[in-house]
């Protein structure tokens, strides 16, 4: 059987990533923010794409956030099982359609996932969309957001000790686009500050 590129029986899957050749450790792979949104919500427990693609709705639990069209979430499960990071696990009837397939994570798509979950976003203007979707995504699971505030914040303070340095030595419009980035910077640091330890921080987002 066959449902959004999926087959059955599951093949099993290593995630086809690259690997450190110095270091000899896979890495993460490249994914769009909307693949680690499916992934992460396939990481909660076996589903499938239908249940996935209206969480993602605009409308959706997590729409706010992230949203995507469902054509959109069925080609990210099909690229995720190409990649081996999630793989079919058995079939269901549909309410008013066609049998679903029901997908989970293998364990190489677990490892991704739970690594990416816990690295900070390496620019401010992430912030908006990939920092919060890794928070929904954590308190989704009912998980302790605190390690990915804290690496976030820690990478934060350092980007702004070296936005200083660069805007005092910068002049002209080059000093105006330093000293946007180094506001911005220290605006997503006092969000930080607010919500790390907020209560409003301890409800999965649509709860």
């Amino acid at each position: 059987m066959k449902r959004h590129g999926l087959n059955l029986p599951p093949s099993g899957g290593g995630a086809r990533q690259g690997l450190d050749v110095a270091s000899g450790v896979a890495k993460s792979p490249e994914l769009s923010p909307g693949e680690w949104a499916v992934l992460g919500l396939v990481g909660e427990g076996p589903t499938h794409g239908f249940a996935v693609a209206q969480i993602l709705a605009p409308g959706g639990e997590l729409g706010a956030v992230w949203s995507m069209a469902r054509p959109a979430v069925y080609n990210a499960v099909n690229k995720l099982e190409t990649l081996g990071l999630l793989h079919p696990v058995s079939a269901e009837p549909g309410t008013r359609g066609p049998t679903r397939t029901v997908i989970s994570l293998t364990d190489s798509g677990r490892a991704a996932l739970d690594d990416w979950l816990t690295r900070p976003v390496d620019h401010v203007r992430d912030v908006r969309s990939l920092l919060l979707l890794k928070l929904a995504l954590i308190l989704r699971a009912r998980s302790d957001p605190a390690r990915l505030l804290e690496s976030q914040r820690t990478k934060l303070v350092q980007q702004v000790a070296s936005l200083s340095k660069v805007r005092d030595r910068a002049s002209g419009f080059e000093r105006v686009v330093v000293q946007w980035r180094l506001s911005s910077s220290k605006a997503t640091l006092e969000f930080l500050e607010a919500v790390t330890g907020s209560p409003d921080l301890q409800s999965p987002p649509g709860h």
